[in-house]
């Protein structure tokens, strides 16, 4: 399959995303700021990748959290997995959010999220009087164990 992209600005660089394995899921989507961005405790930044995708109808792209930087740093994606459409043609930005105790800081080049390219399908969604059952039931949060 092939991703096309271009920049969003075409006068500022841009890291192309990769994978950094021959099994990755993900590729690494980097920070395009040429200013350094800190994001202090409980503070949100949104970081501009200078990224536009074409993504093929039938596919997303989903933006995930990196682990490193959760673990070591506390640092994730917040509206975890976003959700880029196949019709969306904007920048693609990474809202990250600081659950730390320490300021963070995201210079040019610096991984900071996850895109995975995920096929899905559309769904009718259709009025019944009655649904199946199930063992399940109305059981939700933790009704299956913890």
């Amino acid at each position: 399959m092939k991703i096309y992209f271009t920049k969003f600005n075409k006068d500022r660089e841009c890291v192309v995303p990769k994978y950094h394995s021959e099994d990755s899921a993900g590729m690494d989507l980097c920070s395009a700021s040429r200013e350094r961005i800190l994001i202090q405790p409980e503070e949100t930044k949104l970081i501009p990748t200078n990224l536009v995708l074409e993504i093929p109808k039938g596919y997303e792209g989903q933006v995930r959290p990196r682990s490193g930087l959760a673990l070591k740093h506390n640092i994730t994606v917040l509206n975890s997995p976003g959700t880029i459409d196949s019709d969306y043609r904007g920048e693609v930005k990474v809202l990250l959010i600081n659950h730390g105790k320490e300021d963070f800081e995201v210079n040019f080049g610096d991984r900071i999220a996850q895109l995975i390219i995920a096929k899905y399908e559309k769904a009718d969604l259709v009025s019944a009087q009655k649904l199946s059952d199930t063992s399940r039931g109305q059981g939700g949060y933790g009704s299956t164990g913890i």
